[in-house]
């Protein structure tokens, strides 16, 4: 059995594509995964599987939902050990102790490249922002109080590219990978 995280897109926000946790924990024990937790409420899964195939799981996880809660919702599953190594190639300026900065980990989802994320989204704004691309992720950081001065804060949402990127805070990122059963 392997450690999977699956990472929701969009859901309990602003009211909008509502999951009870406990019924989506519920859905997945159904549909044949183990040791199945969540961590708050915006989709964070982890769980544990015989299945070697992150689209196979992604699209049963997908399906689940659909049938479940009448929802399409972009599924993202990244192996519990792989995320512990994009963790262990983060920046040095990347979630540290700064309560002033902000810091996210966006996770792009299959087949969305760097390049087109990058075609779609442009530069960051110097001074206001930094990003690091690793892998399928990029590290991004940006200051707390002028985060309407970022380039990316409003683009990450609204692009074409936004419904194949979720996004995740440093500490929960740390909190989902550090989740052992």
């Amino acid at each position: 059995m392997r450690r999977y995280i699956a990472l929701l897109r969009g859901i309990n926000i602003s009211g909008k594509n509502k999951i009870a946790m406990s019924e989506l924990k519920k859905g997945c024990v159904d549909i044949g995964l183990a040791e199945v937790t969540t961590y708050l409420n915006s989709g964070n899964v982890i769980f544990s599987s015989a299945i070697d195939d992150k689209d196979i799981l992604s699209n049963e996880i997908k399906l689940m939902i659909k049938d479940s809660f009448a929802l399409n919702i972009p599924v993202f599953i990244v192996m519990q050990e792989e995320l512990e190594e994009l963790l262990n190639n983060a920046p040095d300026w990347w979630g540290d102790d700064n309560k002033e900065i902000y810091d996210n980990l966006i996770f792009m989802m299959p087949p969305l490249s760097y390049k087109e994320f990058y075609d779609e989204i442009g530069n960051t704004r110097d001074g206001y922002e930094k990003a690091h691309n690793y892998k399928n992720v990029i590290f991004w950081s940006f200051s707390r109080k002028d985060y309407q001065k970022t380039n990316w804060w409003s683009k990450t949402a609204s692009s074409n590219i936004s419904n194949k990127i979720t996004i995740r805070t440093a500490n929960t990122v740390r909190k989902i990978t550090s989740i052992k059963l």
